[in-house]
């Protein structure tokens, strides 16, 4: 088994699910009173980078760029899928980036790290869906990139990696295509790992119960960047270094009730009743029920 070095980016967004999310009166995110998680397609990455881990040896790291806050994506990202190492790459002079600053910014912390075998990246981010970061980055490093990725093998000897992915047009269909390493690797949210044999099974189960140890130390594990530290000119990265403009945001609608509900004062005694006697036969059926099965 050989030694396969690979890097997975991530990004923290919104927790979307009902009634985490925060807007202001103008239908803005407030970010700050938001929690926020790992981007879930980038999950699909991860899991990716570890069926190659389990397969192949060597090592996952996990890198994000964004506010001292993802500290705990990065965690998130270690704890709950795996990660060998963690790299945070922040500072105010990379606050406010587009993709594209962003991901000069991501291409560089890679190449000072050292250019790995592989690089996964999630299709898009559940906050800005452009789906622009990991091919940009990938363009910063010039590697082959595959997209849309639902399985890969990798062969150690040819030094390539061979992918099946998605193509959608009229019909859907999966194409067969090969690159050599380094190589760039966008996973789809249709990836699903696959472990063979009994020994990948069991190696898989011993290295998320290391992932999960890891975690609980996990600054232990995790390196911070800035711009200085990568040489970076604010002029090119952050705000100052993004040429896209954004016109408008339009805020995530809420999705439709799928129950009804009739509002009860818990001091109108009459209305209380009528709840009660509502609910009663259920509790005797219930009641009944738990009584048969003893």
């Amino acid at each position: 088994m050989g030694e396969l070095d690979t890097v997975v980016l991530t990004k923290g967004v919104p927790d979307f699910r009902e009634g985490q999310v925060s807007f202001d009166e103008d239908g803005h995110l407030e970010r700050g009173k938001t929690p926020t998680v790992m981007n879930p397609n980038d999950k699909h990455a991860l899991r990716a980078a570890l069926q190659t881990r389990v397969r192949h040896g060597g090592t996952v790291s996990v890198m994000s760029m964004g506010p001292p806050g993802y500290k705990d994506v990065l965690r998130e990202a270690m704890e709950t899928v795996y990660a060998d190492d963690l790299t945070l790459v922040s500072d105010r002079e990379m606050a406010a980036a587009d993709t594209w600053a962003t991901a000069i910014t991501l291409g560089t912390a890679i190449r000072k790290r050292g250019v790995p075998d592989l690089v996964f990246a999630g299709f898009k981010t559940a906050d800005g869906e452009t789906g622009h970061t990991g091919p940009q980055t990938c363009w910063c490093l010039d590697m082959p990139v595959i997209t849309h990725v639902v399985a890969l093998d990798v062969d150690e000897e040819e030094r390539t990696v061979r992918a099946k992915r998605l193509v959608e047009g009229d019909i859907e269909e999966i194409e067969t295509v090969e690159a050599p390493m380094p190589a760039f690797i966008v996973s789809d949210p249709d990836f699903e790992p696959v472990y063979r044999t009994a020994g990948d099974r069991l190696e898989l189960k011993e290295l998320r119960r290391q992932t999960r140890e890891r975690a609980e130390a996990f600054e232990d594990h995790l390196t911070v960047w800035d711009h200085v530290d990568l040489n970076l000119d604010p002029d090119y990265i952050g705000l100052d270094g993004s040429p896209t403009i954004v016109s408008s945001v339009d805020p995530i609608p809420k999705a439709p009730a799928e129950r009804e509900a009739t509002m009860v004062d818990p001091q109108d005694a009459d209305a209380m009743q009528e709840v009660v006697e509502e609910l009663t036969p259920f509790s005797a059926s219930a009641n009944a029920a738990e009584a048969g099965g003893d």
